[in-house]
């Protein structure tokens, strides 16, 4: 199968130093190509001099979509994980990453997917910062990363499409649980040996005691269905590194 990735590199890329990397998700239906040039990510690249790359997903029956387990693509043989895991290679060819600074985030189903690496792909990105999707119920015991991962999931009370309280959702031709995004969050305390100990940071509140010094945490807005502040992402992400 022929996948495809958009590259995008700032003005502000240094040459001399290696610099971060963010693999950024799309929704379902989405492109790489749309989505490197809609998200907020882009802004962050130029300002920060870092590598970002848009992934697009394989087909499935309401568009691109990501392998997540119980859904979405037509192809249940897709394996986006091992595709995320290419991207990082084939970057590192043409760019000066730094291999202990590779993020993932994405948008909806690109928040699934997110979460879908967090749980799969802890041994090359460092941290995660989903959007507008939950962990879904389906996936919870195969959940086993090698490490704590940092995570902080941005979620909306009022959205309508992936609801905050989680629940099933047939929308993409198979039906799947979401946790909710409570629930998702508990999970993943759970997963990384948090504490009760937390702090909040505006709309978030993480908990900042769990093992190997990560952080877990939920932001809660009310924007609906819609990407988050990539703001509040990479001011997550940049704080870690891979150990």
């Amino acid at each position: 199968m022929s996948r495809s990735y958009n590259l995008y590199v700032p003005s502000s890329y240094p040459t001399n130093k290696r610099v971060p990397l963010i693999v950024r998700f799309h929704g379902l239906g989405g492109s790489g190509s749309s989505e490197v040039t809609s998200t907020g990510y882009k802004g962050i690249a130029d300002q920060e001099g870092l590598i970002l790359v848009a992934a697009t997903g394989a087909s499935g029956p309401s568009g691109n979509a990501w392998n997540v387990g119980p859904c979405c693509t037509s192809d249940k043989n897709v394996d986006d994980v091992a595709f995320a895991k290419a991207i990082v290679e084939e970057v590192k060819k043409v760019a000066n990453i730094d291999t202990a600074r590779v993020y993932a985030t994405g948008f909806s189903m690109g928040g699934g997917m997110t979460h879908y690496l967090a749980c799969h792909a802890s041994d090359v990105f460092a941290a995660f910062a989903p959007e507008a999707f939950d962990l879904l119920k389906e996936n919870v015991n195969q959940c086993n990363p090698g490490r704590a991962v940092p995570i902080l999931a941005q979620r909306a009370s009022n959205d309508s499409l992936v609801k905050y309280a989680g629940g099933q959702d047939c929308l993409t031709g198979t039906c799947i649980n979401f946790l909710g995004a409570v629930a998702t969050n508990d999970v993943w305390k759970q997963k990384n040996g948090c504490t009760n100990t937390t702090k909040t940071d505006g709309q978030c509140v993480i908990n900042t005691q769990c093992t190997n010094g990560v952080e877990t945490g939920l932001c809660t807005n009310t924007i609906g269905h819609a990407p988050a502040s990539a703001t509040i992402g990479w001011n997550f992400l940049k704080k870690f590194t891979l150990p």
